[in-house]
């Protein structure tokens, strides 16, 4: 069975603080091509801010993103994953929550972010090897 931990090992973690603002933010995750990013405050997870977030949040409502900080934009209520659980069980968690990025924990720490890309990436080449595999078994060649 695959674990999160499969999928997330040695990434880099990238994080913003609920300090900065909107602006700033948006030019990290475009400079990152990243489309959610995870906001901390002195090591602590505080909340996700995402695309979705931008537009719902801060152009909708017609928000200065220069003069905005993130942190009253971001999405509060997140939902994480710990690092040993299965795949299934993170997309049963997205689907859940209605999400599509988790933090991923250790214990109370967070050490990396999960996205929906990710897992349908990790099966897509699960289930091209497989595909592999048979078709070498029917050709003999295995």
């Amino acid at each position: 069975m695959s674990r999160v931990l499969d999928i997330v090992q040695n990434r880099d973690l990238f994080q913003v603080e609920e300090e900065q603002t909107v602006a700033e933010v948006a030019r990290h995750m475009m400079d990152l091509h990243v489309g959610a990013i995870l906001v901390m405050n002195q090591g602590q997870l505080r909340g996700v801010f995402s695309e979705r977030d931008l537009m719902k949040r801060v152009v909708c409502e017609k928000l200065d993103p220069d003069r905005t900080p993130v942190r009253e934009v971001m999405t509060h209520a997140v939902a994480t994953i710990d690092e040993n659980a299965s795949v299934e069980d993170a997309l049963q968690a997205m689907e859940a929550n209605q999400c599509r990025h988790l933090p991923v924990t250790r214990g109370s720490r967070v050490v990396a972010f999960l996205s929906m890309r990710d897992l349908m990436h990790y099966e897509l080449a699960l289930k091209t090897e497989e595909l592999h595999h048979m078709r070498a078994y029917i050709h003999g060649s295995a």
